[in-house]
């Protein structure tokens, strides 16, 4: 039987007589072999010195056709010499998998609820297990801190390569760090995860498979943060540092040779003018320009890259030389091609997944569809998966809002508190959760760490409708005009605009609040509109109030700060004190000058991520955070649920979940690289 070794290095582990492929051992069914140094996988050395065998390594047989869709790709070369010296070794959950077939996907539009679709296919350079604690190897081989969390050394996998074959080196890591991340034009500025309390690191690149960050404060939540968050590491320098000027003088001289105004015009059709990584490809934002250009997409190392793209959705096949195998030799994905449809409608969604038409879906799924998905399951041939949340849906007033008028009013901490008093939460999770809620007030930690006082779980949460009227009379806020609702103290009508998005929160629950608000004499309307209108209404600072889900827990915090600094979240997710974010950014040129409190929470959450987790300074500091947060309700509380996970029967070596959450991304703890289709 011909054998195919990568690498003589990993035959020297062996026994001699070690000539047999390797077994098809599972997650369900380990035949004996031992676990290795992390749950679910191995480095192929350590696989073949604990299985006792030698891995012959098996392509898929379509593979060729799929990389004839890539546009730009060479021909491939044998599958030794696409696979890294050391490939990743996926043992399977239930069974061995078999190549073939479409994942058909659901989303809600180009860059809006994409994220559970992406997830999928993602790679960072490390990620959580699905014990969701413990972080192990991806793209990365291994890492290793140093004594005071204030450099981290990764080893990239020798001999992994681009989507397109070009190699993967610690090269492709500092372009990203020093021309992506750091670079203005095309982050506006640098988020918090590549800083160290808003100073930037040094990456350090010795050899092609060793990368030094260099931080100049302890931040040991950096490793949490790739494990976790969309923003990959790493970015194609071969081909995107073409249209960079730091990387390439003609940078400028070839985008225009292909139609752009200039090199970053030509990064921004590629990789967008941030750092989320489901942007719309040149497919979609130059299509004029296509034919001159060297590919449709941006060389990837995900387990899929896009090769169609249009308003309507988006069509993958399986990426030639993903890094990871099976533990037969088998590499992955087993699924051939995935399909992306965009459906903003949620009584499109439902319908769809009533009728069975999807593969897997949780993002934009509320509490409040379970019933109707419950109740077709055995006809659509699905199964739900009800799993609790990390974040809850939240409530926030616009506190720098550009009615001067309304801005005095939501500013006032008594007003937030009696609107949060205000609200029946019982009454709302009998009613919108089913009373499978857990009432609980936004603390900034979710789940909120033991050594934080419980108290602040119930603050302003009892219901005292009577109360919140008295507090709201005696901040001038009367019914002059009769009507039953309560006018501005300069006596113009007070109305509160809802905008909702069912993505971020179910509109059951808007229609109870605004009821709720309603009875202590406060006007509301209550309008449902996609993401992309609430995100776009969000950032230029017209909500009156925001709706949507807000949370994470302890050790994504560690590595990222934005919870705790305005506007207290990221344009995907829920944001407050717009004007106060633009102060700060602009370091007090414009915008509106935040309190002294939101100052505070700034400072600290930067002392917290440089200081030793769990000593008596950390929790000191934990617990002062947590009461203002909570003591200025920034952020209104409702309660901590379940969500459905939608997981159609034919597809296989789906795990049961231990969250329905976007907190540690999704699926990508349960390898869906692993993932196969049972026609």
């Amino acid at each position: 039987m011909k054998k195919l070794l990568l690498s003589s290095a990993a035959l020297l582990v062996l026994p001699i007589a070690a000539f047999a492929n390797c077994p098809a051992i599972t997650m369900a069914d380990m035949g004996g072999v031992a676990a290795g140094a992390y749950p679910g996988q191995f480095d192929l050395a350590d696989y073949q010195a604990a299985a006792s065998c030698s891995m012959e390594m098996t392509a898929n047989p379509g593979i060729e056709g799929f990389n004839g869709q890539i546009r730009g790709n060479p021909a491939l070369p044998p599958l030794a010499e696409r696979l890294p010296e050391e490939p990743l070794v996926v043992v399977p959950y239930a069974s061995v998998g078999k190549y073939g077939g479409t994942l058909d996907a659901l989303s809600n539009a180009t860059e809006a609820g994409t994220s559970d679709f992406m997830s999928i296919r993602h790679v960072n350079l490390v990620r959580y297990a699905d014990d969701l604690e413990t972080i192990v190897p991806n793209i990365a081989k291994s890492w290793v801190w140093n004594d005071d969390y204030t450099q981290l050394t990764f080893t990239l996998r020798k001999g992994h390569k681009w989507s397109d074959g070009q190699p993967f080196t610690s090269a492709d890591v500092k372009f990203w760090y020093d021309n992506l991340a750091l670079d203005p034009n095309i982050n506006e500025k640098p988020k918090d995860y590549v800083t160290v309390g808003g100073e930037r690191m040094t990456v350090d690149t010795p050899d092609d498979v060793t990368v030094v960050f260099n931080l100049p404060a302890p931040k040991p939540g950096l490793l949490a943060h790739f494990a976790t968050h969309f923003a990959q590491a790493f970015q194609p320098k071969h081909f995107l540092g073409q249209f960079h000027p730091d990387v390439n003088p003609d940078a400028d001289k070839l985008a225009q040779e292909m139609g752009f105004e200039n090199g970053y015009a030509a990064i921004r059709a590629y990789y967008g003018n941030s750092d989320w990584m489901d942007t719309a490809t040149p497919m979609l934002n130059s299509p004029d320009l296509l034919a001159k250009l060297p590919a449709d997409a941006a060389p990837t190392l995900e387990s899929h890259i896009v090769v169609r793209e249009t308003t309507e959705g988006r069509h993958f096949v399986a990426n030639p030389y993903f890094h990871m195998v099976d533990t037969t030799g088998q590499q992955l994905p087993y699924i051939n091609e995935m399909d992306e449809l965009f459906a903003n409608d949620q009584e499109v969604r439902l319908l769809k997944l009533v009728n069975g038409e999807v593969d897997y879906k949780t993002q934009s799924l509320q509490l409040s569809d379970a019933p109707l998905l419950l109740e077709n399951q055995e006809k659509g041939g699905y199964t739900i998966q009800l799993k609790p949340k990390i974040a809850m849906q939240t409530i926030s007033f616009n506190v720098t809002h550009p009615d001067e008028a309304k801005r005095a009013v939501f500013g006032d901490v008594k007003f937030r508190k009696a609107m949060s008093e205000a609200i029946n939460r019982d009454a709302l999770n009998e009613t919108a959760y089913f009373g499978q809620g857990t009432l609980q007030q936004y603390t900034g930690f979710s789940p909120l760490p033991e050594y934080i006082d419980p108290k602040w779980k119930t603050y302003a949460m009892e219901y005292n409708a009577d109360g919140a009227k008295a507090v709201l009379d005696e901040l001038g806020l009367k019914d002059v005009d009769g009507d039953g609702f309560r006018e501005l103290p300069n006596g113009e009508p007070l109305v509160i605009n809802m905008q909702f998005a069912t993505q971020g929160i179910a509109g059951q629950v808007v229609e109870l609040i605004s009821q709720d608000w309603a009875n202590v004499g406060i006007k509301s309307t209550v309008k449902e509109v996609t993401p992309d209108e609430y995100r776009s209404s969000q950032s230029s600072n017209q909500l009156d109030v925001g709706l949507w889900e807000k949370g994470q827990p302890l050790g994504i915090i560690l590595g990222n700060n934005e919870l705790w600094v305005p506007p207290f979240e990221n344009y995907f997710a829920h944001r407050s004190g717009m004007l106060w974010a633009e102060w700060v950014d602009s370091k007090g040129a414009s915008g509106v000058e935040p309190p002294d409190y939101v100052k505070t929470l700034m400072d600290d959450i930067n002392t917290l991520q440089s200081t030793p987790a769990g000593s008596d300074e950390f929790k000191a500091i934990a617990n002062r955070m947590v009461a203002s947060m909570v003591e200025n309700v920034l952020f209104i509380g409702t309660a901590l649920t379940p969500d459905p996970i939608y997981v159609n029967n034919k597809l296989k070596n789906v795990p049961e979940f231990k969250t329905a959450s976007y907190e540690y991304y999704r699926t990508y703890p349960y390898r869906g690289a692993q993932w196969y289709l049972e026609e």
